[in-house]
């Protein structure tokens, strides 16, 4: 399976290593909006221009797009689609259903197979809301983040003029948490589960009080939450928040028997040390579907609830059976 990443970040990075764990897959090139000639991959790989993508149409099984969800995957990802079998971890969650339609139509029109929003939420964690609440059709899901660094927040803050860079913790409230692993089933608003705290290098000159306002009342990523902000200096990002990691969980509490008398919970968990590297790991198991339906002529965009587990894998059903079931 020949894989290309298309932006070369750090999810880009992640791509880059986690081809190399998977056999069956090959990576062949690296597009990039920057000069080519500036950037240096980790396995020296070759960079071509991105405005030269499409010259590789017929050099390229799957395409990974590795663009943040602000501004980049919703123009990307539809353009991308109609030219290549690709995925992306689209994560602004309120968006989703816009966001599949228009690469839907692009992926149908230029007869390919698009999957969106792959990751760990969305993504794995996706499918764990799915498994648990259909299992237990009585209960609560409650899904907590971190305490690790979000790349879509982290990246939909430095999108702000006037910020040079940004690192953004997601952080779930304890006594929130204790609740619902005690068995409790809370109604609970999306502020009342997390809070947000941002580490903002500014440019020289930037107005604070405005960046901070922007931050705090950015729709579908800052609003909901009680968001703190504070302004540090880049030696400081550099000491204290280089690291990329971040994890979570999946909690459901359901109800069996005649009256409800007995309580389950389900939980899945993730702790990472990178957040991208993991991401990317994802990724690259669900190219693995993206190009398996493709060769069936499964065309249209379809997200990780439309995949079976044995499309990620590179095992045969036999060996699948054997030692997986």
């Amino acid at each position: 399976m020949k894989i290309a990443i298309y932006g070369y970040g750090n999810l880009g990075r992640g791509v880059e290593c986690a081809v190399r764990y998977n056999s069956d897959t090959e990576l062949v090139g690296v597009f990039t909006r920057r000069d080519p000639n500036t950037v240096r991959t980790l396995t020296g790989v070759p960079v071509y221009s991105a405005e030269s993508v499409l010259d590789f149409k017929d050099k390229i099984d799957v395409l990974i797009l590795c663009g943040g969800s602000a501004t980049d995957l919703p123009v990307a990802t539809p353009t991308l689609a109609e030219h290549f079998n690709v995925i992306d971890s689209f994560d602004t969650h309120a968006r989703i259903p816009e966001h599949f339609a228009n690469v839907d139509k692009a992926a149908k029109e230029g007869g390919h197979t698009a999957l969106i929003s792959s990751g760990w939420d969305p993504g794995l964690f996706s499918i764990a809301r799915v498994y648990a609440s259909s299992v237990l059709p009585e209960g609560e899901n409650y899904t907590f983040w971190g305490r690790g660094i979000s790349q879509g927040h982290s990246d939909a803050i430095r999108r702000i003029d006037g910020v040079l860079d940004a690192r953004q913790y997601t952080v779930p409230v304890p006594s929130v948490v204790e609740a619902v692993k005690s068995g409790e089933c809370p109604t609970l608003t999306t502020g009342d589960k997390h809070i947000r705290e941002c580490y903002v290098v500014a440019k020289k000159g930037a107005d604070l009080n405005r960046i901070e306002r922007e931050i705090k009342e950015m729709p579908n990523y800052f609003a909901d939450y009680t968001t703190t902000v504070t302004f540090i200096s880049e030696e400081e990002l550099r000491q204290n928040h280089s690291g990329m990691p971040h994890g979570g969980s999946v909690i459901r509490n359901g109800k069996t028997g005649l009256s409800g008398e007995n309580t389950h919970t389900v939980e899945f968990r993730l702790r990472l040390d990178s957040n991208p590297e993991f991401t990317a790991s994802v990724l690259v198991a669900y190219a693995r579907a993206v190009y398996k339906k493709a060769v069936r002529g499964n065309f249209g965009a379809i997200t990780v609830l439309d995949v079976a587990p044995a499309e990620l894998s590179s095992l045969s059903g036999e060996e699948l059976r054997a030692t997986m079931l």
